[in-house]
């Protein structure tokens, strides 16, 4: 029906409702901002159960020598990480005698595409065997500057110098971790071997690599760093 030009005094004209009125408006972006808010908290969910694949460059520190492979640091580490609802895939990369060098050499298949995190730990046998720390440096340098550039995150682990080196070695050394993790803004764990180094009870019979007590121990002290791994890994910083 056609409404009246003139409507009669007292009734006002009919008004067709339509998706362009403000009110109309209003109703669409409300349940368009609820459809955002859903959709983001999926894919949030569906992230948080994707697991981060971290992998430990290392030596045999993280190779786990002289131990069952179930009680060696990667295993214990992704068990624990799983005993905290977080979801991760970590890979053992640890090569028993290997320097800094040696890392550096095998950095690209060591660390493949897809890794979202990278836990360092080198510098142990470059430091048994006196190898000069610039050298140390260099290869550790090189190592974050490649992960840095594929915009991998890592968490650095330091360690310390035998004090029979001498105290400019050792200086020279343990400078070498801290100065590398403010260059790159990598996390940094200063001592690897914390509350297990000179522990004989937490040593096996060489004095220089953990018992299965050991490296409980290690991951129980490392493991709020290696969380915060796993969160820099899920929400990386844009570039």
């Amino acid at each position: 029906m056609l409404l009246a030009d003139n409507p009669s005094p007292g009734h006002e004209p009919y008004r067709a409702q339509s998706y362009g009125s403000r009110n109309g408006l209003r109703h669409i972006a409300a349940a368009a901002f609820c459809g955002l808010v859903l959709c983001a908290a999926a894919v949030s969910c569906a992230n948080a159960d994707t697991p981060v694949k971290i992998v430990v460059l290392g030596d045999s520190l993280t190779a786990g020598l002289g131990l069952p492979e179930r009680e060696g640091f990667v295993p214990r580490l992704q068990a624990a990480l799983a005993a905290k609802g977080l979801a991760a895939e970590v890979v053992n990369a640890g090569v028993s005698g290997d320097t800094a060098t040696d890392g550096l050499a095998r950095l690209d298949w060591s660390v493949p595409d897809g890794t979202q995190a990278v836990i360092v730990e080198l510098g142990a046998n470059d430091m048994l065997r006196g190898v000069n720390p610039q050298a140390t440096r260099a290869a550790l340098d090189g190592i974050l500057r490649r992960l840095s550039d594929r915009r991998i995150a890592v968490l650095l682990c330091g360690m310390r110098a035998a004090p029979n080196l001498g105290a400019d070695y050792g200086g020279a050394f343990e400078r070498i971790y801290p100065e590398l993790a403010v260059k790159y803004g990598t996390l940094y764990y200063p001592f690897f071997l914390d509350g297990v180094a000179g522990e004989r009870s937490l040593n096996q019979h060489d004095g220089l690599h953990p018992t299965a007590s050991g490296v409980e121990t290690i991951v129980t002290r490392i493991l709020p760093q290696v969380e915060e791994l796993v969160a820099r890994a899920r929400h990386p910083h844009p570039s």
